[in-house]
């Protein structure tokens, strides 16, 4: 299996003026090929890994080779958050779902409010990293999470349903040096379809 960049589903200035069309082409041609790039070149020196999937990888990080563990976490790691993290933005307006809206107004009495805290979670993630909305271990319950680096919620056996990249590359271009800012312009191109149906996925389960 060779890793392939996903094909993005809006143009590179669509998310703008959110999220500028320099940093979209920067972003995704350049830091996620470079993460899949060094993945491909991991797989082909150990034949242990040719057919796994990168989900696969971080989930069974314990049966990976000690000496590539950790280029594993940061390669696999970097093309899983980002295929995720491109699926969950649009340009278009969205509202949350029936089962969205239920779980986070459960959890957090509005959407409003969640994304509030969201917002502050995520801002308070130190160095580089990413904020997420997650199914904690397979159970009926959300939360907010955060993760260092390319670490992936999967890794500890949760399902994230929204994520937000926080590394610099992500924002500087446009923000500098301003996180709140970024984090608050980019609530605004939340995904929500896909949000729903990644929440009811996870009820289906496995086919």
């Amino acid at each position: 299996m060779k890793f392939e960049l996903p094909k993005l589903k809006y143009s590179y200035d669509a998310l703008e003026p959110y999220v500028d069309k320099e940093t979209m082409k920067i972003h995704y041609l350049k830091h996620h090929q470079g993460y899949i790039d060094k993945l491909n070149l991991i797989v082909k020196k150990d034949a242990s890994l040719e057919g796994v999937t990168a989900e696969y990888m971080l989930a069974n990080l314990g049966t990976i080779a000690s000496e590539i563990r950790q280029p594993v976490v940061n390669f696999a790691g970097g093309h899983v958050n980002h295929s995720f993290f491109w699926q969950i933005m649009t340009p278009e307006k969205t509202t949350p779902g029936e089962l969205t809206n239920k779980l986070i107004s459960g959890k957090w009495d509005s959407v409003e409010l969640f994304l509030e805290e969201f917002a502050k979670r995520t801002l308070g993630v130190f160095g580089s990293g990413w904020g997420w909305l997650v199914i904690l271990n397979n159970q009926p319950d959300i939360d907010i999470t955060t993760t260092s680096n390319q670490d992936s919620p999967i890794t500890f056996g949760q399902a994230p349903i929204l994520g937000v990249d926080v590394w610099e590359h992500a924002y500087y271009l446009k923000y500098k040096n301003k996180r709140d800012e970024y984090i608050k312009a980019w609530l605004n191109l939340i995904n929500w379809n896909a949000v729903e149906e990644n929440l009811l996925g996870i009820e289906r389960g496995p086919p």
